[in-house]
């Protein structure tokens, strides 16, 4: 074992600590932070938003209620992404695989990666992966701050209801960004916080503008927004 007096040892320690700390601190200059939170908020706010808590895996009935198909259209959005068979698609926070299983379907000479930073959302997926013999869907344990998706590797990333949850919004989205292939196209889906009869709690909706400002610091071309939705926006970006 190299010896702890070593200066050229300390020295290497030092510098790797203080890295730590200014990459600390950059990430901090990015979010304010409010003396009390919001209901249902994490008191962090990114560009003037404030994020929400996460929906634990405890939560996972909700995502497959009956009344889901009709609230959420969730054939009718995967229709609309226009997916190609060949295409790798991202489903960022992929929950119980709600959209992963209908993407799969569509994909048959691809795949879809989904991705969950809560291990027993993704033990859920293997199960009903075995369960219906779907060969082209893989789980991938993401974190706070990173998809863990490999740089250029994904065609589309669809995000349902996931976006406004993420503690760490700018690097999420630049992790994002590295994966997708250039042309490749990161969609979106929100509840319109513009419309306060959707009944959804307000932290748990954005506005168009909020997600072009955000989308806007990296290289990410709004393409157009959909809504044949009942309460919500199905937004479609592009990388440049």
């Amino acid at each position: 074992m190299r010896s702890m007096r070593n200066p050229s040892y300390i020295l290497l320690v030092l510098l790797f600590f203080t890295g730590l700390s200014h990459a600390q601190g950059a990430a901090d200059a990015v979010y304010t932070y409010a003396p009390e939170r919001s209901t249902g908020g994490t008191g962090r706010f990114y560009m003037g938003r404030e994020t929400s808590g996460v929906m634990g895996h405890q939560a996972a009935d909700w995502l497959e209620r009956p009344q889901r198909t009709h609230e959420e259209m969730p054939d009718e959005v995967v229709a609309n992404m226009n997916l190609r068979p060949t295409d790798v698609v991202a489903d960022i926070g992929a929950g119980s695989g709600y959209f992963t299983f209908r993407m799969a379907a569509q994909v048959p000479e691809g795949k879809v990666l989904a991705v969950d930073i809560q291990p027993e959302m993704l033990a859920m997926i293997e199960e009903r992966k075995s369960a219906e013999d779907v060969v082209n869907v893989e789980g991938i344990l993401g974190e706070i701050d990173n998809t863990n998706l490999p740089p250029n590797s994904v065609d589309v990333a669809l995000l349902v209801d996931a976006y406004h949850e993420f503690s760490h919004p700018r690097e999420m989205l630049e992790s994002i960004f590295n994966a997708l292939k250039p042309g490749g196209r990161l969609i979106l889906v929100e509840y319109r916080a513009e419309d306060d009869s959707v009944p959804i709690r307000p932290l748990h909706k954005m506005t168009q503008d909020q997600v072009k400002l955000e989308m806007s610091v990296f290289d990410l071309q709004f393409e157009e927004t959909l809504d044949f939705l009942p309460w919500q926006h199905m937004m479609i970006f592009s990388k440049q």
